[in-house]
């Protein structure tokens, strides 16, 4: 079966899941709906999906819940659909492990970039991850493995990532001693501006060093400088096969 731009849309009102339906395969995607977790579940199970689509307010298990549950078994990414003026919503689904969000109400053109956007991040990133023979990247003791996509940590322990954990973690490994500011970061992992109120970078910062058994009040991998960004502190070597 070609899974080729496959998308997964969850959303329990036929309507809104029929549109994007639609609008998406009218763009070149290959789309499959779900109304609820059961639904997602059993949609997983059939179908391997490039992309879910995933609506916070649903029946049963919620979004939080089925992204939470989702990221322990697969690294695809999720756009989280969150109602507008519940930023604290957005921020728990980031936490929660979606690689980004969009507030409804929404132009369906405005997820079509979205997605994309996230696609792009994705392919590159995977591409990037074999290019010349790429294997691991070692810092302070831990190892991230390019080709299984997770952390081990100095006592040989393995960690997963997200998808945008992951990718983010990569960028800083790509520049290390570098500060990188949020603008920067949100540009290089979402592939736009940050606005005033953009929590996400903070919130998959705090992901990655909770991960990296940092101590909050002073890291030492993934340093804050203030009024400036965040910074990889640390040496990296990377091995490639021979």
């Amino acid at each position: 079966m070609d899974t080729s731009n496959k998308i997964l849309i969850v959303d329990d009102d036929r309507e809104i899941r029929t549109l994007l339906a639609e609008y998406l395969d009218h763009n070149g995607y290959s789309t499959v709906m779900a109304a609820d977790g059961p639904g997602m579940w059993a949609a997983l199970l059939e179908h391997q999906f490039e992309l879910i689509v995933l609506d916070l307010n649903l029946p049963g298990d919620d979004g939080l819940t089925l992204c939470r549950n989702l990221r322990g078994k697969s690294n695809v990414p999720v756009i989280m659909l969150t109602a507008r003026g519940e930023p604290l919503d957005r921020i728990i689904g980031l936490e929660m492990g979606a690689d980004d969000y969009l507030p409804k109400p929404f132009e369906p053109r405005e997820l079509l970039a979205r997605i994309r956007s996230v696609l792009r991040r994705t392919q590159h990133t995977h591409s990037n991850s074999g290019n010349d023979s790429l294997q691991k990247i070692k810092f302070a003791g831990w190892t991230l493995d390019m080709t299984a996509r997770h952390l081990i940590s100095p006592d040989d322990m393995v960690v997963s990532l997200s998808g945008a954990e992951f990718r983010m973690l990569n960028i800083f490994l790509e520049h290390p001693n570098r500060i990188l500011n949020r603008d920067q970061l949100l540009n290089m992992t979402h592939g736009r501006d940050a606005d005033p109120f953009d929590r996400s970078i903070d919130i998959q910062i705090s992901r990655l060093r909770q991960k990296l058994r940092e101590d909050a009040r002073t890291p030492q991998i993934i340093k804050t400088v203030r009024n400036g960004g965040y910074v990889l502190a640390v040496s990296v070597v990377a091995e490639k096969n021979t």
